[in-house]
């Protein structure tokens, strides 16, 4: 069995749905965002350091990290959402899995934290939104005619780059970035992912 360790409002949505695409055994400890300060709760700290979600419980190991977390699902139970290593579609793929937790994340966060400050981060705001319409438009240019990335049917590459997809859409920025605004309608209408949300966990 696997145990989620799920947080509200959080990246941990994209594990939920993943779960639900592999059609596995799991169950789900659900944590809620202080309402004033919006960060995790304690709780969580009790099963890792640093508090953050998601995490998994497999075979009696704590995983942590998204990327990793992906990575091992997929090879477990389902490897054909991942390339075949040597080739070039799994170089992409490694590309996208770190691209997602790494340089996308960066102006996303900067914009987040920043834009708390007010008046403050107002000199920082003309780079942040710079950096932010630049990622957008290079995952924009990454997608194929199909929609996905890296292959012509879901992989953990569409799962990691969902969370980033879904984040510029919120901003705004699907007029100029028409195929990431497809590829995040075409992802959230996918029966798993209606499912997970359904789930009401936010």
């Amino acid at each position: 069995m696997i145990h989620l360790h799920h947080l509200n409002r959080s990246r941990s949505h994209r594990i939920l749905w993943l779960l639900e695409e592999l059609g596995v055994d799991y169950e789900v400890t659900a944590y809620e965002r202080d309402p004033e300060t919006k960060l995790a709760p304690s709780a969580l700290r009790a099963v890792h350091p640093l508090g953050k979600s998601p995490m998994i419980e497999l075979d009696g190991r704590l995983i942590t990290e998204s990327g990793a977390i992906v990575e091992v699902l997929c090879q477990r139970f389902k490897p054909e959402m991942i390339p075949d290593a040597g080739t070039d579609a799994h170089i992409s793929h490694l590309e996208l899995m770190h691209f997602a937790e790494g340089s996308a994340m960066t102006p996303i966060l900067l914009n987040l934290y920043i834009g708390r400050l007010e008046d403050a981060g107002a000199p920082l705001q003309p780079r942040i939104k710079s950096e932010l319409a630049r990622h957008f438009s290079y995952m924009d240019s990454m997608l194929r005619p199909s929609g996905h990335f890296v292959q012509d049917s879901l992989s953990a590459a569409d799962i990691m780059m969902s969370f980033p997809a879904e984040v510029a859409m919120r901003m705004g920025y699907g007029v100029s970035c028409p195929a990431l605004e497809d590829f995040a309608k075409q992802m959230q209408a996918r029966p798993a992912y209606q499912r997970a949300k359904a789930k009401g966990l936010g």
